[in-house]
């Protein structure tokens, strides 16, 4: 059984930082595309980033500013937030699927969700 369980969120003022964390079980992490998506209320959840093949993918709002890793041994992904800005508050989730190239940034690639963690950046 696939399960994902975010952690790290919390209120940070603008320009702070926060690294969100995704331990990973009952899968290999190495077999399969990572990524981060966010949902703010009201909208749709939009790709954040995303990792496949050893290659890291970003949405243009977040390039430069956060940052995805991924430790195998741990079975853990980070999302290392840097510069934050209120329009980068949502909930925050991660995901494990086995998307192509051309279908990384969709949500519909991956089968596997955290429950999700709440990242709330004040002015």
């Amino acid at each position: 059984q696939v399960q994902l369980v975010e952690s790290g969120g919390g209120l940070v003022p603008a320009g702070g930082s926060l690294r969100l964390s995704c331990a990973v079980s009952g899968i290999n992490l190495n077999n399969y595309g990572l990524a981060w998506f966010r949902q703010a209320p009201g909208k749709e959840r939009d790709f954040v980033a995303a990792l496949r093949l050893g290659r890291t993918y970003y949405a243009p709002s977040v390039e430069g500013r956060f940052t995805l890793s991924k430790v195998s041994a741990r079975n853990t992904i980070y999302l290392q937030m840097n510069s934050l800005k209120p329009e980068d508050t949502a909930v925050y989730f991660c995901a494990a699927g086995r998307p192509i190239t051309s279908t990384i940034r969709l949500p519909t690639s991956y089968g596997a969700w955290g429950q999700g963690t709440q990242v709330t950046v004040s002015t």
